[in-house]
């Protein structure tokens, strides 16, 4: 059974707010500072700060994001308060900011669209995919610095189902290597999360409906594993614990020098990477209409061809399409042009990966045209 699901979330941030002064020049001078791809960038960078509210999964983005506006606009901040995704819909349908971070898009059955229309003079809201972030699979295996999983295999292991390292199941995937004979520790997220929601819909689609556990809440096998509240008690439980294996957004193992499994989704294992992740997010399927680029992630989540890392969230900045005074269209198109153009290198310390050139394109048609 094909399960179809539409959001995405990364629940590793904090609570809090993000203001940063910008110190680039309003005549579309490239100023340089760290990112040559900015020097090519043309905007009109507006006279109003820009204000945004939501996603905490969007924060590391942000922080990158803003820095790299600050090339280009003088006197300028980008306000974002991560608040929840939910609570930035809400601030936006209430005309309370100039954008949402959302970990999915507008709803029509909880009335959002509607709420978001009425917002924007009337005119159509668009969500537009910005920020993508791939989930490790991390883990602690001693002697073991190259492992490949499968869906399947992932999802035994979390219903209690594959117990040791060296099960039947994990040594063919893993031909010719030495697996100990320890057992597997899983963790997972005990508080809610978007990494957890996420996590589930990618298991309950690739292995065709055989994981049935889904939300924010993780739904292991009875008595299996240990939950840990936040993304980084996850991997430091992992880090700690000989046999342990876990879920998390990629910063944290990168960080922490953990293992990474490669996935197997059928054509052979791919290692998570930008490159790979960057083909899964171009091979995603728009189910939007128009600039309204609202992705169908069965199209990622299924997606087994070779060289593709699967397990991608991705999230959205809500917009009108038409509907901002002159000023503030000229703000907020300049602040998501420039994020769609963000510097790669600091977007994959901070655990995400740059758009890929043909969904770029797709996403700057989107924010050119709104007005």
């Amino acid at each position: 059974m094909k399960i179809k699901r539409h959001s995405a979330a990364l629940g590793f941030i904090a609570a809090g707010t993000l203001v940063l002064s910008a110190c680039g020049s309003d005549q579309n001078v490239p100023q340089g500072g760290g990112n040559p791809a900015l020097d090519a960038v043309q905007v009109e960078c507006g006279t109003k700060p820009v204000s945004a509210e939501g996603s905490s999964a969007q924060k590391s983005a942000m922080d990158v994001f803003a820095r790299d506006y600050g090339l280009k606009c003088a006197d300028q901040k980008l306000n974002y308060t991560k608040s929840g995704s939910g609570k930035g819909v809400a601030a936006f349908t209430a005309g309370q900011i100039d954008f949402g971070g959302s970990d999915s898009p507008l709803s029509d059955e909880k009335g959002e669209v509607a709420a978001a229309a009425q917002r924007c003079q009337g005119n159509p809201a668009w969500n537009i995919p910005m920020v993508f972030g791939p989930i490790a699979i991390s883990y602690n295996v001693p002697g073991v610095s190259d492992l490949t999983l499968n869906p399947d295999v992932i999802g035994k292991i979390y219903q209690g189902q594959v117990k040791k390292w060296n099960d039947p199941a994990i040594a063919a995937l893993n031909p010719g290597k030495q697996l100990p004979d320890i057992d597997i520790v899983p963790f997972f997220r005990s508080d809610e999360s978007g990494t957890s929601d996420n996590f589930q819909k990618y298991l309950s689609t690739a292995t065709n409906g055989a994981w049935t556990g889904e939300g924010k809440q993780f739904r292991p096998g009875p008595g299996v594993g240990q939950g840990r509240d936040g993304s980084d008690q996850v991997a430091q439980s992992v880090k700690a614990t000989p046999g342990g294996i876990t879920y998390v957004e990629w910063s944290f193992p990168k960080n922490l020098g953990l293992g990474i499994a490669k996935i197997d989704s059928g054509a052979g294992p791919v290692e998570l990477n930008t490159a790979n992740v960057g083909k899964a997010i171009e091979g995603a399927k728009i189910e939007g209409q128009g600039n309204d680029l609202k992705v169908d992630l069965d199209s990622i989540y299924g997606n087994k061809a070779p060289g593709v890392y699967p397990v991608v969230l991705n999230t959205y900045e809500i917009v009108c399409s038409k509907g901002y005074d002159p000023e503030t269209a000229k703000a907020v198109k300049a602040v998501l042009t420039v994020a769609a153009n963000a510097n790669p290198q600091e977007l994959e310390k901070a655990g995400y990966v740059p758009l890929p050139e043909a969904f770029k394109t797709k996403v700057l048609e989107a924010v050119n045209a709104i007005s």
